[in-house]
């Protein structure tokens, strides 16, 4: 079985980050690698938690330009935030709740982001295709997560 040329990916981001402490930087050449390295999405990025206004606010991303609070709860990202849980839906259409920021997004893969024990927001990222994330794209970008939790820190 020949190896998922993604599963490079934690790795890579690991050498990106090492020594740099800015989340800034650190969460907008993230989502420059994901964009770069994974087929056939349109878009990569991150909401960030917004602790006054009880939102997820938009943060660096790749790709078209994006919807910038959404509530807690709603939508794919606010989902996956409240339940503290990966969501990989194969059809954004059929998501109850779902909120189009691009028409063009048909699937999307969600994962909640903690650092040093506090909620922090999640990484987004959209295909164009249904059905764009396998179980082990989720699996090897799972890991992308954890290694970028670790690069961050709570201000």
């Amino acid at each position: 079985m020949t190896e998922n040329p993604l599963a490079i990916l934690p790795e890579q981001l690991d050498a990106l980050l090492t020594d740099e402490k800015n989340n800034i930087a650190n969460l907008a050449n993230a989502s420059a690698l994901l964009m770069q390295s994974l087929p056939d999405i349109n878009w990569a990025g991150f909401y960030l938690y917004n602790t006054a206004q009880k939102t997820l606010d938009l943060g660096p991303f790749q790709g078209k330009v994006a919807c910038m609070h959404i509530p807690i709860g709603e939508g794919v990202c606010g989902t996956a935030f409240a339940e503290n849980k990966i969501l990989r839906i194969a059809n954004v259409h059929e998501f109850a709740g779902h909120i189009a920021c691009d028409s063009a997004s048909n699937s999307e893969v969600v994962f909640p982001l903690t650092v040093d024990n506090v909620k922090y927001g999640v990484l987004d990222i959209d295909a164009p295709i249904l059905d764009r994330f396998s179980a082990e794209d989720e699996q090897i970008l799972g890991e992308f997560a954890k290694i970028l939790m670790k690069h961050l820190a709570i201000a």
